[in-house]
């Protein structure tokens, strides 16, 4: 995620004793206040854009727009809290699962949106939380319970819990994708890692070497969430039991990048809550964190297959701070021993921060010939006369294209992964 997530050229969107403490904290994995037990606390920024035109067109032309009544009436309906954790459970699971659905072609096409649009479940997610957020219940409910049924919701809308190990004849894939972002600067945006990964979900697909089963999970854009520990409680009971893993995200135009490095430094650019962080990328036991992580991804093989209509780079670039100097420079050619982080390949956002923490917990549980590391996909662009947010519609012929163009790569990407993998 670039935005790519950093500068505008390269933003991107990081024993079970030893699982607990790599997961690190338990903290709710929300970025913002969990409200109150009134039901009185301020809506997030990314609620409030809920009230936009673009977004209530996207769940309108979706069908997705009825999904957060159904859920406050289970929520009006809830004697205790043991019935409103399932409510929110069973209502965040079935958002994914129709997500999901309606991205593989399962089901009634609700709405006129093409199925393979990520879109509706971002802003349908936010309508639920929108709706747990204001909730006033019939029952005592203190803040801490109020965030655990956020965090419910997060994680059971997101895919993470609803990731399956198939059989020991079957290679186990897992992918992570992320939400829009830069909502700010044009709010009918999508995120082609978000929608390939509904896409790949549950999914096997076949190589020289046999099937695999993809399974895949979404990650908010927002920087407390991966201090709370989000990446590595998703990715740390799951890794030890994977062939290969990728996190993907929107990166720059034209083109893929497999990221050949990546830094432990976040750049600040603003996440989807409009918070800014820059520094060390915070980890469990800093003391021995590195300053950089390296992918296992067989990129020469990604490089060189025909994937699809965009070229695909081996991107080593990284920005360091070298050995006893005190300024940043870009080198093209990876890191240099003893050197600070400032960027890695891409980038020093959000995408950047998945691929280090993926592959620092890869390291840590001893997986260091586990192939996985981080692809950015091409940006997701508008057609050329839909450009203006303020009059343009939230889709078009090109905008279609683009999307189901790099999903259909996307799916090439993995599968050649997959077959080139030991």
């Amino acid at each position: 995620m670039t935005h790519q997530l950093s500068a505008p050229a390269r933003l991107s969107l990081g024993g079970v004793a030893l699982l607990l403490v790599l997961a690190g904290s338990a903290l709710p994995a929300t970025a913002s206040p969990a409200g109150t037990a009134s039901g009185t606390a301020r809506l997030t920024v990314e609620e409030e854009r809920l009230d936009r035109a673009a977004p209530r067109e996207i769940l309108r032309r979706s069908g997705f727009d009825a999904l957060a009544p159904r859920f406050a009436r289970a929520l009006e309906g809830s004697r205790g809290y043991a019935q409103a954790e399932r409510a929110v459970t069973r209502h965040a699971s079935a958002l994914w699962k129709r997500a999901v659905d309606r991205a593989q072609g399962r089901g009634p096409a609700t709405g006129d949106l093409s199925r393979g649009d990520d879109r509706p479940l971002y802003w349908a997610r936010l309508a639920l939380s929108r709706e747990l957020r204001t909730w006033t219940p019939r029952f005592g409910l203190d803040d801490r319970q109020r965030g655990a049924l956020h965090t419910a919701l997060e994680t059971s809308s997101r895919g993470q819990d609803d990731i399956r190990r198939p059989g020991r004849q079957v290679k186990r894939v897992l992918v992570t994708g992320f939400d829009p972002f830069t909502l700010d600067r044009d709010v009918r945006i999508g995120n082609p890692s978000g929608a390939s990964v509904l896409a790949l979900d549950g999914t096997l697909v076949r190589t020289a070497e046999g099937p695999a089963r993809i399974e895949a999970v979404v990650f908010p854009v927002r920087w407390t969430d991966f201090a709370e520990g989000a990446v590595e409680r998703a990715l740390a009971r799951q890794l030890p039991h994977l062939d290969v893993f990728a996190t993907i995200s929107q990166g720059r135009q034209g083109r893929f990048d497999v990221e050949r490095t990546n830094g432990a430094w976040r750049g600040g650019f603003p996440d989807n809550e409009n918070l800014s962080r820059t520094g060390t990328v915070p980890v469990t036991d800093p003391a021995s964190q590195p300053q950089w992580t390296s992918t296992t991804l067989p990129y020469r093989e990604l490089t060189e297959a025909d994937t699809g209509r965009f070229p695909v780079y081996d991107n080593t670039e990284v920005t360091e701070i070298p050995a006893g100097a005190d300024r940043p420079v870009t080198r093209p050619d990876g890191p240099t021993p003893g050197s600070a982080a400032r960027a890695g390949g891409g980038g020093d956002y959000l995408s950047n921060e998945i691929a280090y923490r993926a592959t620092l917990l890869r390291d840590r549980l001893g997986l260091a010939k586990l192939p996985g590391g981080h692809l950015h996909t091409p940006v997701l662009q508008f057609g050329a006369g839909n450009t203006d947010p303020a009059t343009g519609g939230v889709t078009d012929p090109e905008f279609e294209r683009n999307r189901a163009d790099i999903v259909r790569q996307v799916r090439a990407l993995v599968r050649t992964a997959v077959g080139a993998a030991p």
